[in-house]
């Protein structure tokens, strides 16, 4: 049987990697005990989840005309990802400046360059990747102006729109209420509900995915980090997922991680519970690497992982 494939539109950087003790603070200077370059962005983080999960995927966004592009194309192209949908503008590609502490928390900074050339003429001129996608995975790291007109095509074709909300940035009523999923952060869902506080019971945690579907979208799925998840679903499920735990070495991505085995999951037919499990279990494997996209786990590692813990 033919899959229809996922199709992720975002931001492709080349990630320059500092490790450290502890993140310094403002006009602090720490030295570093290592320094590495990866290919990173949200969307092709995301991407090359599912490609290294071995499901149809296709990439849409926009790298520069320098050799940053070129080596984030080809990353792609090695774990199966479709980069023909990858434009190349005349500027600079994006790149991330990551600090990682001992522990494994990282401070980033965005310089979004070419993916702040991405455009709604570049979704039209690929609307049949998106018309046959299962789901369309998409993140805020792109112009708001091309996802509010992603989020039309996706609600005019009937195609399952899911959105990672960061950078956290403020979204309309008509993007919201177009979203099949939304899968926040902590921070993330607070920002969208104007919350505060650190939700730390199962109570308030659905109080917090509640009024996140207060505001429009048909699911949500909290990413709670080393808690593990939260589900709340438009036909009533309401559960914590919880973490497996592990020794994080850098967080970097892990979110992104999450997403693209969560997307595989549904998309192969699994439950939202289910598929929470399987992202939870891609995630934790991506926090015991480092780097963005090179710590994006296969199917036979996540699916060898969840046997071990389950044992």
């Amino acid at each position: 049987m033919v899959r229809k494939g996922i199709v992720v539109v975002g931001s492709l950087n080349l990630d320059l990697v500092v490790q450290v003790e502890r993140i310094p603070s403002v006009g602090e200077t720490v030295l570093g005990s290592g320094f590495q370059t990866h290919p990173g962005g949200k969307g092709a983080n995301q991407a090359a989840e599912i490609g290294c999960l071995r499901y149809p995927v296709h990439m849409i966004g926009r790298v520069g005309s320098d050799a940053f592009g070129t080596a984030l194309r080809e990353s792609l192209d090695a774990v199966g990802v479709d980069t023909t949908a990858v434009f190349v503008s005349d500027s600079a590609s994006g790149i991330a400046m990551i600090v990682v502490q001992a522990r494994g928390d990282n401070s980033i900074v965005v310089a979004p360059g070419a993916n702040s050339c991405l455009t709604g003429e570049d979704l039209d001129a690929n609307i049949d990747l998106i018309r046959n996608a299962s789901f369309v995975l998409t993140q805020l790291e792109i112009p708001i102006s091309t996802l509010e007109h992603l989020s039309r095509i996706c609600e005019r074709e009937q195609v399952p729109l899911m959105l990672d909300p960061a950078p956290a940035s403020p979204l309309s009523a008509k993007i919201l209420h177009r979203l099949a999923w939304i899968t926040p952060n902590e921070p993330e869902a607070q920002y969208l509900t104007g919350t505060v506080g650190t939700p730390d019971s199962e109570p308030e945690l659905r109080q917090l995915a509640e009024k996140l579907l207060e505001m429009g979208p048909k699911n949500v799925l909290l990413k709670l980090g080393e808690i593990g998840a939260y589900v709340a679903t438009q036909d009533g499920i309401r559960a914590a997922i919880p973490a497996y735990p592990v020794e994080a070495v850098d967080t970097t991505a892990a979110g992104d991680a999450f997403n693209g085995a969560f997307a595989v999951a549904l998309a192969l037919g699994a439950g939202a519970l289910d598929a929470a499990q399987f992202a939870t279990a891609a995630a934790a494997i991506s926090v015991t690497r480092h780097g963005a996209a090179p710590s994006m786990p296969t199917r036979d590692e996540v699916e060898a992982f969840m046997a071990r813990n389950r044992s």
